[in-house]
């Protein structure tokens, strides 16, 4: 069938579900709902499609368009649930299970007919983790099961008017309904908020006297202090007190209105550290500083024992002789610190003794590469890009040059541009079966590092190789895998993901031939290194990228620029359709 995908943007729930269709023989086209209704009408006309389906839509339809073709809307809520905050409110309201409804779109907001509904179970995560997981499962299940209705033709949707479907219309959660009373919330209580808006559109608060929002929490079982209290810093992200207990924020977005040079998400004690501190503001001390630069650094081991209620974005755990490093960071995105902290904790699972050490396994993002905001926050974006690239080369490298034990990436959640480069740094790649993988730099108008020219052609071969950059679309596992970009795909909700990789690193380390594959990964990488160094591919590619860092009218700092501060859509390179394949 000829689909046309109409997107708000081409997030990803949208890129899994063109992606999918595309596996499944349809001919799918893309448009940006945020080109405006003349775009929509445009890529209607010139595509002439047989079904419209949107992923993801924060603006009604034209009326003549799904007048005159059926479209089918996808709504993160169950059968009846309709408002523009449906996984706000199921997260505030603690509910255990909810839903994703496929429903033809009209006149009034979701009270279409449902052409299928999927449901799932709710655990404790962030809004944008459960969104890229549990809601991206179900949508994608009902997404392709109403595309199957609608093309066996024999389906009738039912409408909502139906006995069975209750209907509930949940307002729009306003900053009122999820602000923060630091003296009187419990921990949990903050927590739920923090988590129901952690990528967007986040707690407005007020840090050293100004108005910040919070992305992003965390539990915090030991420190505390008086309520709403700076406590300490850790890997980029600030402890607050709460009345019984604490919290960990990673990331604050300064408010648009405050003057903020950077009103955009990154690291909690970067955003602190720009602010002047306000006369009398500090810990009780007379003169005293509450800067974050100030506070005290609350270090915790790699291996923290496992009753630990703390945050921390990198930690190392073994299982008898297989090692494993988890790591989570906000957005996928790895800024120069990141990869440096990485590469030592990667350094320190090389001196354990192991025979399989596994890269990743946990939900949600597994790595997109460079930190594009640390990078345009910088004083020096040019030199911050330079150095970022640098630090996640030299992590790349040191899991390239193992050669004394098999390396794993697990990726639990999606990945991109250098992310992607990270993973096929190991000698096998897992991926759960609803990750989606961009492994491409094109659209950010960079040619790329990180070992690509050696790692992709590769596994993929050159042509393919050449075809994943440049056409710069979105794979999927399922894909990902007949190409050969992973070995293996793992079939499991996101809940169970990190169980199942470490029951199939156990199977194996105790695999019969897996003293013979590390000596041949051995022989393997020194036979490759005489025939071009691994330093020749670094360079080559360093190269290419260090022309575009350092060229001022490098088509690169327009677009990220554009991507950090969410400019129009038409201040980056335009998502055309005709992406067919």
């Amino acid at each position: 069938m000829d689909i046309l995908l109409v997107a708000s943007a081409f997030n990803s729930l949208t890129q899994r579900v063109y992606a999918e269709l595309s596996d499944q023989g349809h001919r799918v086209d893309v448009v940006l709902a945020s080109h405006g209704a003349e775009a929509v009408r445009t890529a209607v006309r010139e595509t002439g499609p047989e079904l419209i389906v949107a992923p993801m839509l924060r603006t009604a339809l034209p009326e003549d368009v799904w007048r005159e073709h059926t479209c089918l809307i996808v709504h993160p809520g169950p059968p009846g649930d309709r408002g523009p905050s449906s996984l706000d409110w199921a997260i505030a309201q603690e509910a255990s299970h909810w839903g994703v409804t496929v429903l033809q779109a009209e006149a009034a907001m979701d009270a279409g007919a449902v052409w299928a509904a999927e449901s799932f179970a709710v655990p404790p995560v962030g809004k944008s983790d459960l969104y890229r997981g549990e809601v991206a499962d179900a949508a994608s299940a009902a997404v392709l099961l109403a595309v199957q209705r609608y093309a066996d033709g024999s389906f009738k949707p039912r409408p909502q008017s139906d006995p069975g479907i209750r209907v509930v219309w949940r307002d729009f959660v306003h900053q009122e309904q999820r602000r923060i009373d630091w003296e009187n919330d419990s921990t949990e209580t903050v927590l739920r908020k923090l988590r129901g808006a952690d990528s967007q559109p986040g707690v407005l608060d007020e840090l050293l006297g100004r108005e910040v929002f919070l992305h992003g929490g965390h539990p915090e079982d030991r420190l505390g202090g008086r309520p709403g209290e700076l406590l300490a810093t850790r890997a980029g992200a600030v402890c607050r007190a709460t009345r019984d207990g604490a919290v960990w924020i990673p990331e604050l977005r300064p408010r648009k209105s405050s003057g903020d040079p950077a009103p955009f998400r990154r690291p909690a004690d970067s955003v602190l550290a720009s602010f002047p501190a306000p006369p009398g503001a500090g810990r009780g001390t007379p003169g005293s500083d509450d800067r974050p630069h100030r506070l005290p650094v609350s270090d915790v081991p790699l291996e923290l024992p496992p009753d630990r209620r703390t945050f921390t974005d990198i930690r190392y755990r073994q299982r008898g002789d297989i090692g494993f490093i988890g790591f989570s960071f906000p957005g996928g995105a790895m800024s120069t610190d990141h990869c440096r902290r990485l590469l030592d904790a990667y350094r320190y699972a090389l001196a354990r003794p192991t025979s399989v050490l596994v890269l990743g396994g946990s939900r949600d993002f597994f790595s997109n590469g460079i930190h594009l905001s640390v990078i345009e926050a910088s004083a020096d974006p040019a030199a911050e890009s330079w150095a970022n690239l640098n630090a996640m080369n030299d992590l790349v490298e040191a899991v390239l040059r193992t050669t004394d034990r098999l390396v794993v990436a697990a990726l639990g959640g999606n990945a991109a541009a250098g992310g992607v480069m990270l993973a096929l740094a190991a000698d096998e790649v897992w991926c759960r079966s609803g990750v989606v993988l961009n492994p491409h730099y094109r659209r950010m108008g960079l040619y790329g590092s990180e070992f690509w020219t050696y790692t992709l052609p590769r596994r993929v071969g050159a042509e393919t190789a050449r075809r994943l950059t440049s056409e710069a679309l979105p794979v999927s596992a399922a894909t990902a895998a007949r190409i050969g970009l992973v070995d293996r795909v793992v079939p499991v909700p996101p809940q169970r993901f990190t169980a199942e990789v470490e029951r199939m690193a156990a199977a194996r380390a105790d695999a019969p031939d897996h003293a013979r594959r590390i000596a041949a990964k051995a022989a393997a990488r020194k036979a490759d290194e005489e025939h071009r160094p691994l330093a020749e591919y670094r360079r080559a590619e360093l190269d290419r990228m260090r022309a575009v860092f350092f060229d001022p009218q490098a088509t690169y700092h327009a677009l990220r620029t554009a991507f950090v501060r969410k400019l129009p859509a038409g201040s980056a390179l335009p998502l055309t359709t005709g992406g067919r394949r």
